[in-house]
Order: structure tokens, then C-alpha cells, then sequence
């Protein structure tokens, strides 16, 4: 049977057993627009020629809205917009419901009838259970060639989509959704107490599971956790989940259908929802409800590793940090999330891993099915789903143009640190995660500027234990070998949040609030834990310890307090000690510009946070994408305050460096050795290109221009375009 006919049949049959006198199915084409697909009781002429977009009339409402409308008096709901080439003026009653699929609208199906009547929610069940029908039919790709203007159906067609840029670098790879759609293709069935019972022994096979991870010492399984795993054990017993499910079932459904449908109908409700904690609650409803269909297909979830295609690029609405750790490193080559930041736990860890990562890309989730081919490009910021082949070559040449230039990089290890006029500098790199320590012989970087101790802490499920951190920390000092290692103490709150940590308070403006060196000294059980753990990993090493978030000089003398007790304990019952103690402070807070002479005399050395410090210097959220990119940091104001702490630091013979964004970039880095800052920690995947740079810069001519230029009120604010004729004028590589 042609498509056509089949779905011709589809409305005739639901038109005679809803008793309705129009019953109509419209589909959503790729250009947005509802096209009218199949119609019994409207004019036959208007099919392929009638078109509403997205929110236009009461069909474009229900599609947009992804919720039924019933209405006993169509004509006077305000959305009703008259098509004269339908002839539908003469029905009054009406009753649309989406076309969905996997929580994405594909449709709308409609019955109509003239007479005034409410449909009854047994009508209105059995609706949205032929939409499920109609809803794989066009997934299927069959009615593709059927619109009138040849516009697009297929699910299948390459699919560009824009997002942000949050981890560099280029993959290539096949998708694997961190929420697989599990595809039901058994949709009616023929003994509805048969499948409740099938239905009932999967859920408690599924609340026996939660209940055995819970039991377990190692509560994360597959990377959730434990008031993740409670909130599933709360769903999976929710009367009103399974109530729902029963009767979907007795409305004619099979189980695994029944589920789908509770599931996608909850998501497109749920879809338009800006709550963050309920958005994470339809995440955990979601996941359950997989978990729920993988039982009644008697799925094995413990054989999913195995199935990982070797260039692995997760798709997920949003994912914890430890979720992606569960992935093999070996395999993966992305990660794209519909949600996400630059501040985001899972792109912290991600950028670690040396993994691309492009976030709020909108419906990709809806958009992919598993072995999608898909290319994420995490410097523009672009996501190329099923890519046409010219693509694909051209992004295969740019992985091939990169790792070239990696090799070039890679040649430059062993060469000495010092710019074309003689003066050195030094490279470190950022780390936080054992996975990252390879990376310190293989990037050529001289030491570890920035451990943060933190991202511990975020990938587990309690706070770990002083036994787990000094391993962590002897584990990265053994790796470093002679090489320098700075710790930053435990920098949480703001938009770090451990979930386990109850006494976390809710704050209007978490940037500002309880964080950080505030944090560690309002609980000082926890911070000697941590300088505990610090100071016997580090026995017969030197140990540097960075205090965050700093803004008095008073919390210095504070946590050095705390920590000299710590020495005295561990020397009273002959613990080994550090031969050398340094504790240093990040500059993050505008304060301490002001204050700079009094810093450099209470620290060791400094450390200029430049993403916080920019953030909060400009008022610019560096999490919100309106807003973001507003503001350029090598501007005038911003390299004038940088200089005046180079120079403090130069005047007090204290060492300084920078960490942050702008310590890897070419163009940047040149200019904070310009002005003084020769000591940087960055990415490992940054350290050659900052060298190759430098490598390659004159300083003093440099610092002439750039002098010139930031004591200069007559010319722009941004100093880049400076910097970059600079560069373009002597051959220094910068891209």
C-alpha cells in the first residue's frame, strides 16, 4: 500500500470510530510549516495546499505547544484562524492532539465534529495512540515525496546546528546518545492483562536494581549519584506513573509502548520548562523510563560498553561529570550537549580529557538517532549531523592540518623556553584528574601551574575520604616528578555544587557568595582534612598550596593558621613533611588590585585568576551567552591592571604567574610576556601554540608597541587588533 493510502485509510478509520465528522493529519516539514498530509470530511483539494507555520491557528498552537486543545467551540478560541479552502466554518467542536516521537512534535492529528460537544479523555487517549502510529511513519521516512513544494520530511537529512564553542578541538565520529531511544516496534496489543503483568514484573525487577545500587558501597553506578539513584527509587514506586501506564496499556498499548508514550508525552510538557531543578528531574524521568524499556526488551545495559563504536561522540540533553567518565577514553572523540557552559563540571573534566565539546545546541537530542555520522567542531562552535560528503572531506582535512601541526608542536618540547630577544618564559599546564597527568611529558609542559583539587570531589558521590585524597595527591606528585606541582585548595560553591553537600545554601548570585576560601574557612574540618592529606602526600617534596577567591588579607593569615597547626600534629606523632612549604593566593578579586604591596608581602607567590578576575572587573557573567564574548579581555583597562600586579610583583621579588583562558591563547600570551607575566599554566593542548608564538616574539619590541598603545585614551579599547598587526607583521604564528 502506497504511504499516501495508507494514511488516507488511517483518517478514515478514526473518523468512523470517533463518530467524527472531519478528522484531518497534518505534518511538520523541515522549513516549519504544518502541511496538510490527509483529510476525510475537509475539501479533498486542500490536501498539499493547505500550510500553517508553527504557531498559527489551532493546529500551529498544538504543535508549538506540544499539548491537545479541546474545545467545544473552536471558532471562539483566540488562536482559530479561518481557511477558506478547507470549508471547515461549519464544525464547532474540535480535538487536536501532537504528533510526537521521542518527545519531538512531528504533527498534529485533529477530529472534528459540528455539532457543540466536549471529547471525553477516553477520545482523547485513543487520539494520541494513533498519533504514536502516524508519529513512526513519518520518522520512517515514508511520506517524504508527498509535499506539494518538495520540502523536506526525512529524518535523515544533514542537519547543521549552532551552539558554543566550550572545548577545542574537532571530532569525527558516529553519535551514541547518553539517553538512547529505545525503538518499540511492537505498538498494539492483543491481551492487555498480559502486558500489565509483563509491565508490573519489569518494574520490580527495575526497583530491585535501584534498591541493589543503593545497598552498594559505591553508590555511583553509571555515573549517578545517590540523590540521584533516591529520585529514581521515588519515580520508580510513583503511583501515578504506573496508573498511567495501565491504562495506556488498556487503551490498547503494549508495555514497552505504553511507556514511550507516558515518557514522550511528559518530555514535550516538560520541554518548554526554564526551572533547572525540574528540567534535572526530567532528565532523572527520563533515564528511569529507558531503564524501564531496557527490561522489557531484555536489554543487558552492562554490554553497552562493548557496543561503543571506537569513535564514540556522546550526545546528551545534560550529563554529570562522572557520567562521562564512565565512557572509555579510548573511544571517545566529542561531546555535544543541549545544555552546558564554560563553567559546567562535565566541560571542566572534558577539556581535561583533550575531548571537543559543543554546548546549547537546541533538539539535538530529538534531532540524532545512535550511529548517527556526526562532526563536532569545538572551535566554531558548529555541529554537523549527517553530514554531506563534501563536508565530511573538509573537516577530514582539518584533522589532518592539526595533527600536523600538533607533530610541530611536538618538536618544539625539547627546545628551550626563550623569546627571539633572549628573555625566558615558562609553561605550565592545568590539570585536576589523574587522567590528565600523561599529558604533562607529552605537551612539554615545565610543571603543573593549577591542580584543581575540586574536581575530585565533583566526580564523587560523597566527600572523599583524607585516605582518597592523599592517594590522589602522592599520585600526582609521583607523576610529576621533578617537576612543580601547585595545588589550589578546594574551590566549591558558586557554580560548583557537590550534590551531597546539604548545607550548601541557595543564593541570588552564587558567583559572589559562599565559595571557595570562604567556604574553606567557615568549615575548617574540611579544609584540614584536605591540607592534612596535602601535607603528608607531599613528605620530603616541596608543597605548594593556592588559596581561591581571596579578597582580604586577613583569610590568608587565617588558612595559614589552620595550616601550620596541621604541620604541628603531623610532626608531634612523626608523620614525614613537606622539606618546603610555599602558599600562595590567586587574584581573582578586584580588591586586591588595590592592595597589592600588602599581598605580595603575606604570600609566596601569586597567581592571577584571570576568567574571575576579568568577570568581575567588567560585570560580565562569563556563564551567560548573551553577554559572554561582550567584552574583549586584552582591552586597555583590563592589561593596565594586569601590568600594575606584574609590577608589584617585580617591586616585592615575588614570583608570579596566570591561569586561565587567556594564558592560552597565542595572542594573549604574548601580550601578558609583554607586560611581565612570563609565567603561565594553560591546557596541555595550549602549550605549544603559546609556545610557537613566543618563540617566535621580539618582547622588547613588543612591549613597545604595547605600552604605547594601553597608555594611549585616543585609540580603541580593544588591544588585540594591536597585537595581531604585530604579529602579522613579523611571521608570529597565532592560529
Amino acid at each position: 500500500m502506497e504511504p499516501q493510502e495508507r494514511l488516507d485509510r488511517i483518517v478514515r478509520q478514526i473518523a468512523q470510530n470517533m463518530v467524527a465528522e472531519v478528522c484531518s493529519a497534518y505534518v511538520l516539514r523541515a522549513d516549519g510549516v504544518l502541511e496538510l498530509y490527509a483529510t476525510v470530511g475537509l475539501n479533498p483539494m486542500a490536501v498539499h495546499q493547505t500550510a500553517l507555520r508553527l504557531g498559527q491557528g489551532l493546529v500551529g498552537t498544538i504543535a508549538s505547544s506540544a499539548r491537545p486543545l479541546n474545545l467545544a467551540e473552536a471558532q471562539k478560541h483566540p488562536a482559530f484562524q479561518y481557511l477558506p479552502e478547507t470549508g471547515e466554518e461549519v464544525y464547532n467542536s474540535f480535538l487536536g492532539v501532537p504528533i510526537l516521537r521521542a518527545g519531538r512534535t512531528l504533527g498534529v492529528l485533529v477530529v472534528q465534529n459540528e455539532a457543540h460537544r466536549a471529547y471525553g479523555e477516553d477520545e482523547v487517549e485513543a487520539l494520541e495512540t494513533v498519533a504514536m502510529v502516524i508519529g513512526e511513519l513519518i520518522a520512517a521516512g515514508e511520506l517524504k515525496r508527498l509535499s506539494h513544494d518538495g520540502v523536506e520530511l526525512d529524518l535523515n537529512r544533514p542537519v547543521t546546528s549552532s551552539g558554543r564553542a566550550l572545548a577545542e578541538g574537532i571530532g569525527l565520529g558516529h553519535v551514541v546518545l547518553h539517553e538512547p531511544r529505545i525503538v518499540v516496534t511492537d505498538l498494539f496489543n492483543e491481551d492487555s492483562e498480559a502486558e500489565i503483568e509483563r509491565l508490573a514484573a519489569a518494574l520490580s525487577s527495575l526497583r530491585l536494581t535501584i534498591d541493589d545500587m543503593l545497598s552498594r558501597r559505591e553508590v555511583a553506578f553509571e555515573g549517578e549519584h545517590r540523590d540521584v539513584l533516591e529520585t529514581y527509587r521515588m519515580f520508580a514506586h510513583d503511583k501515578g506513573w504506573v496508573r498511567r501506564l495501565e491504562e495506556a496499556i488498556r487503551n490498547g498499548l503494549t508495555a514497552e509502548a505504553s511507556v514511550e508514550k507516558v515518557q514522550s508525552d511528559m518530555r514535550a510538557r516538560m520541554s518548554a520548562v526554564n526551572d533547572p531543578y525540574l528540567r534535572e528531574r526530567m532528565n532523572d524521568f527520563d533515564d528511569l523510563a529507558n531503564r524501564l524499556l531496557r527490561e522489557l526488551m531484555g536489554e543487558d545495559i552492562a554490554t553497552r560498553e562493548e557496543k561503543l563504536p571506537s569513535d564514540t561522540i556522546v550526545v546528551a540533553r545534560t550529563m554529570g561529570a562522572a557520567e562521562l567518565l564512565d565512557y572509555p577514553r579510548k573511544n571517545l572523540r566529542g561531546l555535544v550537549l543541549e545544555d552546558g557552559a564554560p563553567t559546567s563540571h562535565v566541560v571542566i573534566v572534558a577539556r581535561a580529557m583533550g575531548i571537543p565539546v559543543v554546548g546549547q545546541v537546541k533538539g539535538i537530542v530529538a534531532l540524532s538517532e545512535n550511529a548517527d555520522p556526526i562532526i563536532v567542531d569545538g572551535l566554531s562552535g558548529d555541529v554537523h549531523l549527517r553530514p554531506q560528503p563534501d563536508v565530511e572531506a573538509a573537516y577530514a582535512e582539518k584533522v589532518r592540518f592539526r595533527a600536523r601541526r600538533q607533530q610541530e608542536y611536538r618538536d618544539l618540547r625539547d627546545k628551550p623556553s626563550v623569546t627571539r630577544d633572549g628573555e625566558a618564559f615558562h609553561l605550565h599546564m592545568n590539570a585536576g584528574l589523574l587522567v590528565d597527568l600523561p599529558q604533562l611529558d607529552e605537551s612539554g609542559a615545565e610543571g603543573i601551574g593549577l591542580f584543581r583539587t575540586e574536581l575530585q570531589f565533583m566526580v564523587a558521590d560523597t566527600f572523599p575520604r583524607a585516605e582518597a585524597q592523599e592517594s590522589l595527591y602522592r599520585s600526582v606528585i609521583e607523576a610529576a616528578g621533578p617537576k612543580p606541582v601547585i595545588f589550589r585548595s578546594l574551590d566549591i560553591g558558586g557554580d560548583k555544587v557537590l550534590p551531597y553537600f546539604r548545607s550548601a545554601p541557595h543564593e541570588e548570585n552564587p558567583a559572589l557568595g559562599w565559595r571557595a576560601i570562604r567556604l574553606s574557612l567557615d568549615r575548617p574540618g574540611l579544609f584540614r582534612t584536605q591540607m592534612r592529606a596535602l601535607l603528608k602526600a607531599s613528605a620530603g617534596r616541596e608543597l605548594r598550596v593556592m588559596l581561591p577567591m581571596v579578597t582580604d588579607i586577613g583569610e590568608i593569615e587565617q588558612a595559614r593558621s589552620i595550616i601550620n597547626r596541621e604541620v604541628q600534629h603531623l610532626s608531634r606523632f612523626g608523620h614525614g613533611l613537606p622539606t618546603r612549604l610555599h602558599i600562595g593566593a590567586m587574584l581573582e578579586v578586584p580588591a586586591l588590585l588595590f592592595d597589592l604591596d600588602a599581598l605580595m608581602k603575606a604570600v609566596d607567590f601569586v597567581s592571577i585568576g584571570s576568567n574571575d578576575l576579568f568577570q568581575f572587573l567588567t560585570a560580565t557573567d562569563r556563564g551567560n551567552p548573551q553577554i559572554a564574548a561582550r567584552f574583549e579581555p586584552l582591552s586597555r583597562p583590563f592589561l593596565r591592571a594586569l601590568k600594575s600586579v606584574a609590577e608589584a610583583a617585580a617591586r616585592n621579588g615575588v614570583s608570579l604567574s596566570l591561569c586561565g583562558e587567556l594564558a592560552g591563547k597565542p595572542l594573549s600570551a604574548m601580550a601578558l610576556a609583554a607586560i611581565g607575566i612570563r609565567d603561565l599554566s594553560m591546557s596541555a593542548a595550549s602549550i605549544g601554540p603559546v609556545k610557537a608564538a613566543l618563540l617566535a616574539t621580539n618582547l622588547a619590541e613588543l612591549r613597545a608597541v604595547i605600552d604605547t598603545a594601553i597608555e594611549n585614551d585616543g585609540i580603541a579599547t580593544d588591544m588585540q587588533p594591536v597585537i595581531r598587526e604585530f604579529a602579522d607583521k613579523h611571521d608570529i604564528p597565532y592560529n
